[in-house]
């Protein structure tokens, strides 16, 4: 990576202006005349602003008072709905992250009803109180019995559950609905009151404002009329900088008090601003370059470790491949050595023909099949290769290689050298809106520390030796990850060692 240094130019030396002695009372003067206006029209502002601010501020108070019963009851209401479709959604999809969803919404309507409180001495609204609280006691065990089920796998159970959180739901939203009409049928009352106090403000506050006014403009008009005209020259020639015009002539200092200072200023500011900026323009175009450069040698660094991934093919499966097929020829008559030639060189062939990285479920299965060919012709068929797939899902593109390294290490670090009879088993069938790749064996089983190592990608690399074809786990769920721009893309799975492993590929489905 290169590490680009911004450089820029140093900024100009700041020029410092000495007030002569002679101006310092004419200054002070000007200054006293000023400072008195704006004092007196500052004040008068504050104690209008101070007079609007409190009784405004009180009003609003008793506005917020006022509705602020009615605003409860609808985030509880909105609560309540976003608790029923958190519930739905677990029930359909069964996620983590949908089972916390539930339990966030749940928390927050129950805050919502803990702050429901008493609004009103109204006998009526209190009662409507209690019961919706009481409701939502039973609602929520309904919820809880739903999700109990769900988790227990009785889907008849959950869905009686589920049907009565559904009806539930409904009754706990008119209650609230009523609670919220007699809610605003009072608070109308009261917010009648409160419009005609409103009125009165503002009459009161319009001829306040009016007045202060008034008086403003004329004390600031009066007093600074006349230091205005010196400064029309500097801000037409403020504007055409402000447009980029760098180009003008330099304003004539006609005096030696602060404008003129000023003035003086000005005219050194343009011109240290003209070279400043020429200055940044050739170092803007000078990192411009760089970052170019970055870029391409970015974008040649990821071709080359992909054709070097590309290359990969390990030396000793390559030779106990061949050597197997050996050894099966001697053994044979010519159909069994054809068929096992025939898986091995489709193997290679599709295995090493890279140029296109992405291609179709179906051809990554047909490529898993020749590989669990040639390794049980390789170990005498002591691995039983077992696919549960839904073929209408199999035409959906994904990225290459992504099924024979997951099938290779279930293999080598999951049933090789195991005592009893070794199983594999490759499903696809659809979850949602995802289809899901299962590769599932009965071998020596993950701990939790191991299959964690390989979720955040921590896993040991392979050591030198091992018999695999170089593309690991973490090539294949980072590929995945780049592919489908999501990082929820591969999960692993083990009841605990000894008990089998399953990996699944999850893969969205195409609009």
């Amino acid at each position: 990576m290169i590490h680009l240094k911004k450089n820029r130019p140093d900024s100009p030396p700041q020029k410092s202006f000495s007030v002569p002695n002679g101006q310092r009372r004419l200054l002070h003067t000007l200054e006293g005349k000023l400072t008195l206006t704006f004092l007196l029209a500052t004040a008068g502002i504050f104690a209008v602003n101070l007079f609007l601010f409190l009784n405004i501020n009180n009003a609003l108070e008793r506005v917020n008072r006022v509705f602020y019963s009615n605003v409860q009851t609808n985030s509880l209401s909105e609560a309540l709905d976003s608790v029923q479709q958190s519930l739905t959604d677990y029930l359909n999809v069964g996620s983590s992250d949908n089972l916390r969803s539930f339990y966030q919404v749940q928390g927050d309507y129950t805050n919502c009803l803990a702050a429901l409180g008493d609004y009103s001495d109204s006998v009526e609204i209190q009662s409507t109180t209690r019961d919706i609280q009481n409701l939502s006691d039973h609602y929520m065990e309904l919820c809880e019995n739903a999700l109990t089920a769900k988790r227990g796998r009785n889907i008849q159970k959950y869905k009686d559950y589920y049907e009565e959180t559904v009806s539930m739901n409904d009754i706990l939203q008119s209650y609230i609905y009523s609670m919220n009409n007699l809610l605003l049928k009072g608070n109308s009352d009261n917010y009648l009151k409160l419009a005609d106090t409103f009125h009165s403000l503002e009459i009161v506050s319009l001829f306040m404002i009016v007045m202060i006014a008034f008086l403003d403009v004329f004390m600031i008009v009066t007093t600074v009329r006349h230091a205005t005209a010196p400064l029309h020259a500097l801000i037409a020639e403020a504007g055409e900088i402000g447009k980029g015009n760098f180009d003008v002539p330099p304003l004539a200092v006609k005096s030696d008090d602060e404008l003129g200072i000023v003035t003086s200023a000005f005219n050194e500011m343009v011109v240290s601003m003209k070279g400043y900026l020429q200055k940044l323009r050739e170092s803007m175009e000078s990192e411009n370059r760089l970052k170019e450069r970055e870029l391409l040698m970015n974008a040649h660094l990821k071709e080359a470790e992909l054709k070097y991934l590309q290359a990969q093919i390990n030396p000793h499966f390559l030779f106990n491949t061949l050597n197997a097929g050996a050894q099966l020829a001697m053994m044979e008559e010519a159909d069994g050595t054809y068929k096992y030639l025939q898986n091995v060189a489709a193997f290679f062939r599709n295995k090493t023909n890279r140029e296109n990285q992405i291609t179709t479920l179906a051809d990554e299965i047909a490529l898993a099949d020749n590989y669990m060919y040639i390794i049980n012709v390789r170990f005498s068929g002591a691995i039983t290769y077992e696919k549960r797939i839904d073929d209408d899902l199999t035409r959906v593109s994904v990225p290459s290689m992504i099924l024979q390294p997951i099938i290779e290490n279930a293999i080598n670090h999951g049933v090789r050298d195991m005592d009893r009879p070794a199983v594999i088993i490759l499903s696809v069938y659809r979850t949602g809106k995802y289809i899901t790749l299962s590769v599932h064996d009965n071998g020596r089983g993950m701990t939790e520390e191991q299959m964690n190592a390989i979720l955040s990608g921590n896993a040991p690399v392979r050591r030198k030796g091992d018999e695999t074809n170089g593309v690991g786990l973490s090539n294949v769920i980072s590929r995945m990850r780049l592919f489908y721009n999501s990082e929820d893309v591969f999960d692993i799975t083990s009841p605990g060692e000894g008990q089998g492993t399953e990996v699944l590929l999850y893969i969205p489905m195409p609009e």
